[in-house]
């Protein structure tokens, strides 16, 4: 028995995936092409020339990249997360944004090792870790854990795109656009007809895969934790990474959907669909974990401020001398902190584009917490040596690492931007419920924002 489908016209309202290109589109997909075409050239200059030509040394072994790498598996994990909490929970303002919070699991999870190739340096040898890794290595497990992640979050992107390209199938039958295009809807929809049985069976699908993606993001990002607070060096050995990695991922997480979703609305014309009660909904989301990230913040600190080992000592005198990175670790506090709860916390000042905003520098304050993580540890040696030359210990990121870190940002959003133009961002299927269309009900946050 199939469901009455429903009506066709709804497209119109995302004929940006039916559509030719725009000459802007083109533009912006031009210019991110060159980017990515620069990054590129300067991969296979590194693998040319090593590891002489980045900021990393002897001593400090990881950098930007590393602090690249943990920082997009974090937003993955997150909106992976989000996103199934949205699906199992059934909550219908979360509709509209769980596609979105797919593409960007999707895109930053395989984004993300990519960082790792370029911090090992040997890539010729990338195999051997196959054939000759052991399993007692944290780092084999954070290994199989992206794998399948990986897998999860594509197999439940795709599942969760089956309905629409089935609509797009019917709808652009008749239509005048390329063939290929056609073709690709017919396939990708994998015979699906809306029957009961289908339905049923896709329903129960998605639910088990977003049962299992919760977990199992948990446990893959706490292993990541782990791997650092297994060493013993000052800074890392802590018991609360795995669930201060957790915390911080959502909290990126958070951010960047409302980022995404605010040049979605600006430019896709989605004000029906993704509207002010979602950035406040998101708004006090960031609030609330601004709190726990304070306290984790706060519990990190005092517990190393008493610590009586030299090593810790010297690392928390780096991070408070403002000659060192004092400026970078306060302004990072004084945004996720300070700026945070008053911009959100104030009725007055709470607006969607002060949302955006603040959500910008939320963004750029965790990447800078990641790479506080990272550097100033490994620069703090476990015994003073005998000839610190800056050179030896001190870290300095070169124009090469910097390039690679936006090639990072261009792929992403090139991957996002194709994603658009091959199907609504909006899960169509969604409005088959006419509830749907009434996200909110009674609850509004219109008046508490003047």
């Amino acid at each position: 028995m199939k469901r009455q489908s429903i009506d066709g016209s709804i497209f119109k309202e995302f004929n940006y995936c039916t559509t030719p290109p725009s000459t802007r589109w083109l533009i912006i997909v031009i210019v991110l092409m060159v980017i990515i075409g620069v990054g590129l050239y300067t991969f296979i200059l590194q693998g040319v020339k090593g590891h002489v030509i980045t900021g990393m040394r002897d001593y400090v072994v990881w950098g930007v990249y590393i602090t690249n790498f943990i920082y997009f598996l974090g937003i993955s994990y997150a909106c992976a997360m989000i996103s199934c909490f949205f699906h199992l929970t059934r909550i219908q303002w979360g509709k509209s944004l769980m596609r979105i919070l797919e593409l960007i699991a999707f895109i930053t999870i395989i984004i993300a090792p990519v960082y790792i190739l370029l911090c090992i340096g040997r890539i010729d040898r990338l195999h051997f870790l196959a054939f000759h890794g052991r399993i007692q290595s944290p780092i084999i497990w954070d290994v199989i854990a992206i794998v399948t992640d990986i897998i999860f979050c594509m197999v439940y992107l795709f599942l969760s795109y089956v309905k629409d390209f089935a609509r797009l199938r019917d709808y652009t039958a008749k239509l005048d656009i390329a063939d290929w295009k056609k073709k690709l809807y017919r396939k990708l929809a994998l015979g699906y007809a809306f029957e009961h049985e289908q339905e049923k069976r896709l329903s129960s699908a998605m639910d088990i895969m977003a049962a299992i993606i919760i977990p199992t993001s948990i446990v893959a990002y706490s292993l990541l934790a782990w791997l650092f607070g297994m060493n013993l060096r000052p800074g890392w050995h802590s018991s609360i990474f795995g669930p201060q990695f957790i915390l911080n991922a959502v909290y990126s997480g958070v951010a960047i959907i409302i980022i995404i979703m605010w040049f979605y609305r600006r430019i896709l014309k989605l004000e029906k669909y993704i509207t002010d009660n979602h950035f406040y909904f998101l708004g006090y989301g960031l609030l609330i974990l601004t709190l726990f990230f304070g306290y984790f913040v706060f519990s990190d600190f005092i517990t190393n401020w008493y610590n009586t080992q030299k090593t810790t000592s010297i690392l928390l005198q780096k991070l408070l001398d403002n000659s060192q990175y004092g400026i970078m670790y306060k302004g990072s506090l004084f945004i996720t902190l300070f700026l945070t709860i008053v911009v959100i916390g104030i009725p007055q000042l709470r607006t969607v584009n002060s949302i955006f905003l603040v959500s910008v520098l939320v963004m750029l304050a965790l990447w800078i917490n990641r790479y506080l993580m990272i550097v100033p540890v490994l620069e703090t040696t476990y015994i003073p040596i005998s000839d610190p030359r800056p050179e030896y210990i001190k870290y300095d990121p070169t124009i090469v690492e910097w390039i690679l870190t936006v090639t990072g940002l261009a792929v992403f959003m090139l991957f996002l931007m194709i994603m658009t133009k091959l199907a609504p961002v909006i899960p169509v299927s969604a409005l088959e419920e006419k509830s749907t269309f009434k996200l909110f009900g009674k609850f509004s946050f219109k008046d508490h924002s003047k």
